[in-house]
């Protein structure tokens, strides 16, 4: 198990393993808070928020809620709204730079939607 969290350590996240690739997507919403996706199958993701300082973000077309931690601002992950959920994105930049700086960056084209 690989553990990262958010710079204030209000929000803990768990995944099982690094991903393959991570998404690097310039949809408007992403190309501004900077995350970098690894993506999970929401039973294999644990977050720990014990002080309740997770905040969610709906965008605009609703079909995603982003969450912060509400103390220091990190974006954490993401979760699909409104379908049965396969995947969700974790910012590996919660976790150390040595967990996520190798692992190749693939470009999803988030602005041609």
């Amino acid at each position: 198990m690989i553990e990262g969290h958010c710079h204030c350590r209000s929000v803990c996240i768990t995944v099982p393993v690094r991903p393959e690739t991570l998404g690097d997507c310039n949809c408007s919403l992403c190309s501004r808070v900077g995350g970098l996706w690894g993506y999970y199958a929401p039973s294999d993701v644990t977050v720990s928020d014990e002080e309740k300082r997770l905040v969610g973000y709906v965008q605009g077309d609703k079909t995603l809620t982003m969450f912060h931690c509400s103390i220091c601002g990190c974006i954490t992950h993401w979760s699909p709204i409104g379908r049965s959920a396969t995947k969700m994105g974790v910012n590996l930049r919660m976790f150390d730079r040595s967990v996520w700086e190798d692992i190749p960056h693939r470009l999803i084209d988030g602005a041609a939607w």
